[in-house]
């Protein structure tokens, strides 16, 4: 993040733009630093997930936070953790109900595979817990209406972890422009996102011996795990390399419809997020009314199933067009330049996690943003000036006052919605007709029966 931002400020045109918001902005921010200057003032946080992404949010929450409990199916992972972020002192588990239990626990952190993600967010609600939870915050649509309706009746806090959204000045400041007028009615957005990898068949294999294989799998299908691994390769420097692993466990569960969305989903909660932020603060409240395109997988499906179990299986390939009320649309593709692409009658702009560039943005130089524009986009609340540790001060700041963060449930819902009829789509290999309001796909029982799943025996939500 912070080689982006070095990116965006040699950028003429950006760097225009950080000079027009910047100073005031973080000038007269009030962050939760100012708040965390004694013991008793540290929240106490139970980690559920211990990889390499939640090592990374605790890694710059660790001036406010203490970890005090972790659980994680590889014991390996939950160990490491412990040493690095508690000096070997904390709690360590393999079921995240135990953390759930203790009265001495603040906050939740959910860093767990996409399709571990709604049983313990929704768990610990129940149990009075905040939750930080990375994103996708669901691998369903049903899931989604489920953990908005636990959100309310429980008032708990919850963070999703699209990290953009607080991102300064590159996306909040696109966000401004677009809530100030400056591109006028926005007639198209565009969030290209890349595209999943293919794999060869990944044979059987056994299972290490500090992960619990049945716990990992948890809600979905039972599965055997696989694994493999290339020979080390050598470098122009002569350096010998690893190559990535083939498998359906940890990082790579990406690329597997059985826990994720596949790109739809990971970079899909991140652009699809920005874009529909901007259609939101354009006044195109209305949620979507179609979705089609094409898509291509590395392998054959039957009935939305992958006939081949044995290796990736999410779209490699796609371009959708969703259609809003207005004549608005959304692209969501796999083949442009990485980023947001928002076209308004009045001026185009374009945004990524390097740069943020177009007319309006150049304009910013002779005609800056009134003073609390930006400030008004992020909910008018005190912020953190490195991206990513802004969204965690953003989700313990409203926990501990009991406001809606910066990347609620409700809204990134509203997108994801957007992503997982996409991956219907992708998998059926049809267009789909949206009722937003219903929250139900039109005129197509196979399709509506995707917008949840079966959770396995043994693995179901604890509604207490």
């Amino acid at each position: 993040m912070q080689d982006s931002r070095r990116g965006f400020l040699s950028s003429c045109a950006t760097a225009a733009a950080a000079a027009a918001v910047t100073p005031y902005f973080f000038s007269k921010a009030h962050t939760l630093a100012d708040e965390t200057k004694s013991a008793t003032d540290r929240v106490a946080l139970g980690l559920i997930g211990a990889g390499s992404i939640a090592q990374a949010n605790i890694g710059v929450a660790k001036d406010w936070i203490d970890v005090v409990a972790i659980a994680d199916v590889d014991a390996g992972r939950a160990a490491k953790s412990n040493e690095r972020y508690s000096q070997g002192k904390a709690a360590v588990y393999d079921d995240y109900r135990k953390i759930l239990e203790r009265k001495d626990v603040d906050v939740i952190h959910v860093a767990t595979p996409d399709h571990w993600h709604t049983k313990p967010v929704v768990e610990a609600m129940l149990a009075g817990k905040d939750v930080y939870c990375e994103k996708p915050l669901t691998l369903t649509i049903d899931e989604g209406k489920l953990i908005r309706r636990i959100q309310q009746e429980t008032g708990r806090i919850v963070q999703v972890g699209t990290q953009q959204r607080s991102t300064f000045p590159l996306f909040v400041t696109a966000m401004a422009l677009v809530a100030e007028g400056r591109l006028g009615r926005i007639k198209r957005v565009q969030a290209a996102i890349g595209a999943a990898p293919s794999s060869p068949s990944i044979p059987v294999a056994s299972v290490p011996g500090e992960l619990n294989w049945d716990r990992w799998l948890g809600p979905a299908p039972a599965a055997e795990y696989r694994f493999f691994q290339g020979p080390a390769v050598v470098d122009k420097e002569g350096k010998e390399k690893r190559p990535q692993p083939n498998t359906n466990c940890h990082y790579e569960f990406r690329w597997w419809y059985e826990y994720s969305g596949g790109k739809l989903t990971d970079w899909g909660a991140h652009h699809v997020d920005i874009a529909t932020w901007a259609l939101l603060l354009n006044g195109q409240t209305a949620g979507p009314l179609s979705i089609g395109g094409t898509s291509k997988h590395p392998v054959a499906f039957k009935d939305g199933l992958p006939v081949e179990r044995d290796r990736y299986n999410t779209a490699t390939e796609f371009l959708f067009t969703v259609d809003f009320p207005g004549g608005t649309q959304m692209v969501i593709r796999n083949d442009t330049d990485n980023g947001i692409l928002i076209e308004g009658e009045k001026g185009t702009i374009f945004v990524n996690r390097g740069k943020l560039t177009g007319g309006p943005v150049e304009a910013l130089k002779d005609d800056p943003l009134p003073e609390g524009a930006v400030a008004k986009v992020y909910k008018n609340l005190p912020i953190e000036e490195n991206e990513r540790k802004a969204h965690w001060a953003n989700f313990l700041y409203c926990a501990k006052n009991r406001l809606e963060p910066i990347s609620d449930v409700h809204s990134h819902m509203k997108m994801l919605n957007i992503c997982h009829l996409a991956g219907i789509s992708a998998r059926l290999g049809r267009s789909l007709k949206w009722d937003a309001a219903a929250e139900q796909i039109v005129g197509d029982e196979q399709a509506n029966s995707m917008l949840g799943r079966p959770y396995r025996a043994g693995y179901e939500i604890e509604m207490g």
